[in-house]
């Protein structure tokens, strides 16, 4: 049986000293014992918090991060023209393509803090958009990248069949994408059977957006059980296109005309009016905030403040992979925050007066309600999973408690996380994971083909 000894560890309660954590054989917490001898059990120097959820993933676009910062001749560069250069990228990757980035994604998100992972897949078909023999290739070989770096997973298999809102028909780019429900069924499905019995691995279903899928697919898949995961009022010209199509905002339409509740998370939403932002907050789904990547693609910033003070739920992740670390993107929230309100300190309040530890909780909270699996919090019945900060860390040193996790959040550019542990079983060792060569080299392999 699995056990962990740390010198000072994040309790649901609050901080502990001298915490013993034991594990079973398949990787759950089962006792957690403070002010502890340690034993004959592993010990984890440094401060030990629970393994942060990353809830927004697409694997594949690891691969292109920097590929398409350069201006392009119409000199009019948005979002819009990045998801132009993404669909001619994503025409080059085959299965063992799709496999080594993920791997290699799925490894430096675990050397940074990140845990578990919500991979949002949507890269279903072959170039010509011809299915594969076994529908669900491509999102097995995420499943298969995911056991090989060691994080947990939930798959949730993307419906995107139109190019508009209720309709459209999708441009040649999109083909590799397209699914009927018939087709995403099958491929959930296939999932299904794979997942089975995986203790590190949830599986959801994720219609794509307002803009990818009709009102009568969301009713099609909403049952199927687990996490739904939906794109939302990313950008300001989807909102204007969701006015015209149907009279109400993106964020409005789904609260109105969908089953929106604890199993949801609308991905982004960083275009809310107060009323929407209120009304998400009480329908109890989480709001998935991608800030590095929203902040790269020039979506605009989420409105925290009101929907901390409604009570809403979110968690973090990292979208297009410019950046891998849970640390970046909650300083990024907070402090695109400050820019947009000219002040500090925006994510606390008078009785929670540390951003990094408010941030932090708010993270691990949403991402594990949104990945549907026990994570998120050292306690018996949650998954053992467990990140441990180095307190000889030059951004670290001197610092305990909440005051560390400020620091964490707010100092430095270095990486202080010394190990990480999930399920149970270490994956980084002294700030390595332990197949970090291996997977580096077989991704250096598919890049090169990717970028000839």
């Amino acid at each position: 049986m699995p056990s962990f000894f740390a010198e000072a560890a994040l309790l649901p309660k609050g901080w502990a000293r001298a915490v013993l954590i034991e594990a079973d054989a398949d990787g759950d917490i089962k006792v957690v014992t403070p002010q502890a001898a340690p034993g004959d059990a592993v010990r984890l120097p440094g401060h030990v918090i629970p393994g942060v959820p990353n809830l927004h993933s697409h694997a594949f676009q690891r691969a292109m991060a920097g590929f398409a910062e350069r201006r392009s001749p119409e000199g009019q560069d948005s979002f819009w023209t990045w998801r132009d250069t993404m669909y001619r990228f994503v025409g080059r990757f085959s299965p063992e393509d799709a496999e080594a980035v993920a791997a290699q994604l799925y490894v430096e998100c675990l050397e940074w803090g990140f845990t578990g992972i919500a991979e949002f897949h949507y890269l279903h078909h072959q170039p010509d958009g011809a299915p594969y023999a076994d529908r669900a290739e491509m999102a097995l070989r995420h499943v298969a990248a995911a056991r090989r770096a060691g994080i947990g997973i939930t798959m949730l298999p993307c419906l995107y069949r139109h190019g508009g809102i209720f309709g459209r028909d999708p441009v040649p780019g999109q083909r590799r994408f397209l699914n009927d429900v018939d087709g995403i069924l099958e491929i959930h499905a296939g999932l299904a059977a794979a997942l089975r019995g995986d203790d590190n691995a949830a599986l959801g279903i994720a219609p794509h957006s307002l803009r990818a899928v009709t009102p009568a697919m969301i009713a099609a898949v909403a049952d199927l059980g687990g996490p739904i995961h939906i794109h939302a009022a990313e950008q300001m010209r989807e909102v204007v296109e969701c006015l015209a199509a149907t009279g109400a905002r993106p964020v409005e339409w789904l609260l109105a005309n969908a089953p929106v509740d604890a199993r949801w998370c609308l991905i982004h939403s960083t275009h809310m009016t107060e009323a929407e932002s209120a009304a998400l907050a009480q329908s109890g789904a989480v709001a998935g905030i991608c800030p590095s990547t929203e902040a790269s693609l020039g979506d605009g910033i989420f409105g925290l403040p009101g929907f901390r003070v409604a009570g809403g739920r979110f968690g973090i992740g990292t979208d297009s992979h410019v950046g891998t670390s849970p640390r970046d993107e909650l300083r990024q929230l907070e402090t695109s925050q400050r820019l947009a309100l000219q002040a500090r300190s925006i994510a606390t309040d008078a009785t929670h007066p540390h951003p990094g530890r408010v941030l932090l909780d708010a993270a691990l909270a949403g991402g594990a309600q949104a990945s549907g699996r026990p994570i998120g919090a050292i306690a018996p019945g949650m998954r053992c999973d467990l990140v441990a900060l180095d307190g000889a860390h030059p951004a670290l040193i001197g610092r305990e408690g909440d005051a560390l996790l400020d620091a964490w959040v707010f100092a430095g550019q270095g990486n202080p996380v010394r190990d990480v542990v999930v399920g149970g079983r270490r994956v980084v060792e002294a700030g390595a994971h332990v197949a970090r060569a291996a997977i580096a080299r077989d991704f250096a392999a598919a890049m090169r083909r990717l970028a000839a």
